[in-house]
Parts: C-alpha cells; structure tokens; sequence
C-alpha cells in the first residue's frame, strides 16, 4: 500500500475544512464564512483499496487554523497548531481563497514555508468566483516564486477539480503501512465532532464578536439502545454574550440545539436528546490554564 500524510494550510475561511470534506465525502469539519472556523487540527482519512490494480492507497490529510494576527492567546495558540503542522507531512498544501485579491497575508504564508524542504502544492480555490484573468494573475504569483511542484484551480464547494489534485497528491505517497482502518474518515473522537457541531450552529446564528469568544464543552454522552443523551455546555466570555446566544425566551438558543441535532443525528444514525447550557467565563481566551485545560496548548 502507498500512503502519507497531506498538510493543508492556508489563511482563515480559504476553504480548507470544504475541501477535506469533498475529499471525503462526508462531513468531517465544519465551515461557516467566520474566519477562525477551524481551531484544532482536524485529521481525516482517505482510503481506496482499488488504488493501483488494489495496491491501496491511504492519506492522512491535517486540516489546521487559519493562519491570522493573532489578538490574545488564543489565537497565538492556534497559529502554533498550524505552523507545527507541515513538520513531518509528506507534501504540504497550501490553500489560498482566489476569490480575493493576493495581498501581504499571502506574501508572509509563503514566506513562511520557505524554511521547510518539504514538497509544496497550491489550490487556488473558489475558482467559481473568479474569471480567468484574475486566475491567471493569482497563478503567477505563485510559479514565480519557484517554490511549488504544481498549482491546481478548484472549487471545495462545487467539487471542481478536487480529484484531479486528489491523483497529484497521490504521487506524493510511499510504500508503507495503512495506518487506519478502512472505514472510518477521521480517529477524532465522536465527542469533539459533536461539540464542533455545535459549535458551527452558534458560527452560524452569531454576529460580531461574540462566536470568536464561543467554546463547547460535552458533559455528558450517553448512548442507549434507541437514543443518545447529549448534555453540552456553551461557554462565552461576557453576560451580555449569555444573553445574545440564548435569545428572547430562548429561542436562539433552541434554534442552534435544533440545528444541531439534526447534525448529530445524521451522524450517529439514531434519535438524540440535546440539552444547552450556557455559562459565562470571563476573558477565557487569555488564560493559559483554560487553554491548557481545553486543549490548546500543551500542558
């Protein structure tokens, strides 16, 4: 069997979690149009047994954080998961959103992987959203630096010429073991994805500031014969903020559990009971004891 790891980097809200989930064919990050969507490094998992005449092949791809200026700790915390990432992959791709104009954010990506060997690709995505001239410019941009191995235009969204950078990457892979069985899309456990789904129901119906200052916690997962008890608290960092995602008699707060459901649903084929909390943890995003305790960061 051929198989290997993919690093997918990019700036926040360039389509990499979109474009994991065409690959997979299933839902396995959320997406929403807030930037810093993704804040953990999410692991999903290709598998084609026929690859080859049935040689097999497997990839491991890393979704990582939008790179981005970091305003508190955690987002330094979240652009140290990312930059961490493309250290021991086979092939990096970098993802940019070529539906806006390349600007210095890009030039510091790049910048960036220049201090790493590792074989580089580009997808200039959202290729729906833009004519060939602005494509062209954008692709330019990228050869004349001399440092990828090929630049693919695609839309995650629509699924346009996702495979083709599918088979490229492919090439990338070695002989070696199949890390993951073949059935499953991502060894995240089942409580983290249920807590991202909530969370990308909060994305969804906040404004402003406040889904930045949002973090899910499942308390309890309890899985029966016919249904699947979920009780899920919602952190936000001012009571003002408490007030916001709960609603006028509650109703924000039931439209994101309802939303949420449905999700979680789908996902474990069976019935759930979804309970929401919501408390208040002040300045959260600055405390290096919660976003140890979190995850975050290391301990």
């Amino acid at each position: 069997m051929k198989s290997g790891f993919v690093g997918i980097i990019g700036r926040p809200n360039v389509g990499k979690s979109t474009f994991l989930n065409s690959i997979l064919g299933e839902k396995i990050a959320i997406t929403s149009s807030k930037p810093q969507t993704t804040r953990n490094r999410i692991k999903g998992i290709y598998t084609d047994l026929d690859y080859d005449d049935g040689e097999g092949l497997q990839i491991v791809f890393l979704d990582t954080p939008g790179i981005h200026i970091a305003r508190n700790k955690l987002g330094n915390a979240i652009n140290e998961i990312a930059i961490n990432t493309y250290k021991g992959v086979d092939v990096i791709l970098l993802i940019n959103d070529g539906s806006k104009p390349f600007d210095k954010g890009d030039q510091a990506l790049i910048d960036m992987l220049k201090e790493t060997e590792v074989p580089k690709l580009v997808a200039i995505n959202k290729m729906d959203r833009m004519g060939p001239e602005e494509y062209l410019v954008l692709y330019n941009k990228y050869e004349e630096t001399g440092m990828f191995d090929d630049i693919y235009g695609v839309s995650a969204l629509k699924g346009d010429n996702v495979y083709m950078l599918l088979d490229r990457l492919s090439g990338y892979m070695q002989e070696g073991p199949m890390y993951y069985p073949e059935d499953i899309a991502t060894d995240d456990p089942l409580r983290f994805i249920v807590s991202e789904i909530i969370r990308e129901k909060l994305l969804m119906t906040l404004n402003e500031e406040v889904p930045h200052g949002v973090y899910v916690e499942i308390e309890l997962f309890e899985e029966k014969d016919n249904i699947t008890d979920i009780g899920a608290v919602i952190y936000c960092e001012k009571k003002s903020h408490k007030a916001i995602i709960i609603g006028k008699g509650g109703r924000k707060l039931k439209g994101v559990g309802k939303a949420a459901r449905l999700d979680i649903e789908e996902l474990l084929g069976q019935k759930v009971f979804l309970s929401l909390w919501v408390k208040v943890k002040e300045n959260w995003r600055d405390s290096e004891r919660t976003l140890k305790s979190w995850g975050y960061k290391d301990e």
